[in-house]
């Protein structure tokens, strides 16, 4: 039985990295292969791909300094470093098939195949091309989408509509809401908010809720408070004495987390999305203002434009966030069909669909 060799590509942020382990796992479920992971140097991929299991080469390469065009210089050498490198582990691993998820070290990785005839495949996450993506579609055989109308940036015949893929754990789980509201040591049938700004936290989500906790909790509303590490001790300072309220910097039991909740507030992550839509949970988006293009912005209108989820600017949020969640919890007719806009946005069983193609064209070449 022949042994396939596949490169992965990608990382910086969790949003890269999980739906990268997921393609990974799902090709060790279906294909007899070898995954190697390509990511960039003392970034998070560097630590979490390991601890799934796989191996990883990192590159020098990081992003250009928007703000401060000298330095750009030293950007440039990281980057012709390490398209050399991406070279060598290309002819060194002679991969059957290379793999983008996003992120710089993809570009370099994804290159070097490119120019060594490694058929490539490319999963963009976000409703608004990343630069990378955008650089390496012409030559891709196939480009895997979250989001319709992705023609605006890429080849229409080598688009496939495949959804990002999830963490498997959030679906393999039995938890009724009251289950999981008793986990956390909440009370079974009160409504429950679960506040999530992301594996670091996000600054905007906690100053909103410092703001709005007493009046979330006043109106009968518990909340589970994902802060960061950086937050914590503050958040918990604040939470001090109030009953229904969770402060945890980072939340092991995500599938616990979502069974919980009645509404999500959350930055726009595509990841996070997908898993919101594959869930059907209603949500109160926070597009984070400090990404590339300002995608997140655009991932949360894909979702609000279809009443699928409320958006809040990022300037606004402090002041609107928590009398917007209120509001929501009071109308369960709008909750309902928030529910279902946000359903019937889902694309389920994404990591196979992208297995699917990726098989395809292992097989056709």
């Amino acid at each position: 039985m022949k042994k396939y060799k596949i490169l992965i590509s990608g990382g910086g942020t969790g949003g890269h990295i999980f739906p990268a382990l997921s393609i990974a796992n799902a090709l060790k479920r279906r294909l007899n292969a070898d995954i190697l992971f390509v990511g960039a140097d003392n970034r998070m991929e560097m630590e979490r791909v390991p601890a799934a299991g796989y191996p990883i080469k990192g590159l020098p390469v990081v992003g250009f300094n928007r703000k401060n065009l000298l330095k750009n210089l030293a950007v440039l050498f990281r980057l012709r470093k390490s398209l050399a490198m991406a070279r060598d582990i290309v002819d060194e691993f002679k991969p059957d098939i290379a793999i983008g998820v996003g992120g710089y070290c993809s570009g370099p990785t994804l290159k070097a195949a490119q120019k060594r005839g490694v058929p490539t495949l490319l999963q963009e996450q976000n409703s608004y091309a990343g630069v990378t993506n955008k650089l390496l579609a012409k030559k891709a055989d196939a480009i895997c989408v979250a989001y319709e109308g992705m023609d605006r940036f890429f080849p229409a015949d080598k688009i496939i509509l495949t959804g990002n893929p999830i963490r498997k754990d959030l679906l393999d789980h039995s938890l009724t809401p009251q289950e999981a509201r008793r986990s956390f040591g909440l009370e079974e049938n009160r409504p429950t908010v679960l506040v999530i700004g992301g594996s670091l936290g996000a600054r905007t989500m906690n100053l909103s809720m410092e703001e709005g906790i007493h009046r979330l909790i006043d109106c009968g509303i518990q909340v589970i408070w994902q802060t960061g590490k950086a937050f914590a001790e503050r958040a918990k300072s604040v939470a001090k004495g109030l009953k229904g309220v969770v402060v945890t910097p980072f939340i092991s039991d995500m599938p616990a987390a979502y069974a919980a909740a009645t509404v999500v507030a959350s930055r726009a992550g595509a990841g996070s999305i997908s898993e919101l839509e594959v869930l059907g949970i209603p949500a109160v988006l926070v597009p984070s203002p400090n990404v590339a293009e300002d995608h997140q912005t655009k991932n949360a209108l894909a979702l609000a434009n279809r009443g699928a989820a409320i958006l809040i600017p990022d300037n606004e949020a402090q002041q609107k966030l928590a009398d917007t969640l209120i509001s929501l919890i009071g109308d369960p007719a709008k909750l309902n069909a928030m529910k279902q806009a946000i359903s019937e946005m889902a694309l389920p069983d994404a990591d196979e669909k992208i297995v699917d193609e990726i098989i395809r064209i292992i097989n056709h070449s």
